[in-house]
């Protein structure tokens, strides 16, 4: 058999988890791929794919809108689950979220039989939305979401709480109104309670191994 046999004979599920910043679907996501304990999936971030901004300086990057989809390579994330799904390798690139650049590193993943893939926005757009089979909105009190993007972005990205606030306030809130909450009405299956609800886990995991079967 030739390698386009095999590429034409290959079958996947795509299973979609968005949410709203700090929703607990990252969480989620690998709370998933743990229950399931098996190498026959990929996990992929749609935060993997936000543009370099390598050729602006440091001060006009942090000036960015990064919760509008412009600020996605999204064209290139399609392409990419396009070819997973055909049967093939892809390179997802690897980005820096202190410098708000790409790195020279790339992520090799192979194609397996499930490709979860994580993000904001990936229920906002039509033509990305539409190669998930299973879309799963993880559903959380604004709150929280606030204060868990603030420890993140403190710990992990090493903002300043003013900066943070300031970004929530004049960009985070009004995207989240306008693209990420509407994304909504696309979903399969509404999450409420963050990324350990036991019960959606369950049910999730058990549909998966059903298909692995």
């Amino acid at each position: 058999m030739n390698s386009d046999d095999e590429s034409n004979s290959f079958h996947s599920i795509t299973i979609g988890i968005a949410g709203g910043t700090g929703s607990g679907k990252t969480t989620f996501s690998q709370e998933l791929v743990s229950r399931l304990n098996t190498d026959k999936i990929v996990y992929i971030s749609h935060d993997s794919y936000y543009k370099d901004l390598s050729f602006m300086p440091l001060e006009e990057r942090k000036k960015m809108n990064f919760d509008h989809p412009d600020s996605l390579d999204t064209d290139l994330m399609i392409q990419h689950l396009i070819t997973l799904k055909e049967g093939k390798s892809v390179d997802i690139p690897v980005y820096d979220f202190k410098t708000f650049t790409r790195t020279d590193q790339v992520e090799h993943i192979t194609p397996q039989p499930v490709i979860l893939v994580e993000g904001i926005l990936i229920f906002a757009i039509k033509e990305l939305r539409d190669l998930m089979d299973i879309k799963i909105f993880v559903d959380t009190d604004a709150d929280i979401r606030f204060m868990r993007r603030l420890k993140r972005d403190i710990e992990e990205r090493g903002r300043t709480m003013e900066s943070v606030y300031d970004q929530y306030l004049n960009e985070v809130r009004p995207m989240h109104e306008a693209f990420v909450e509407p994304s909504k009405r696309y979903a399969d299956i509404i999450v409420p309670r963050g990324g350990r609800n036991d019960a959606a886990l369950d049910m999730l995991a058990a549909k998966i191994r059903d298909y692995l079967s």
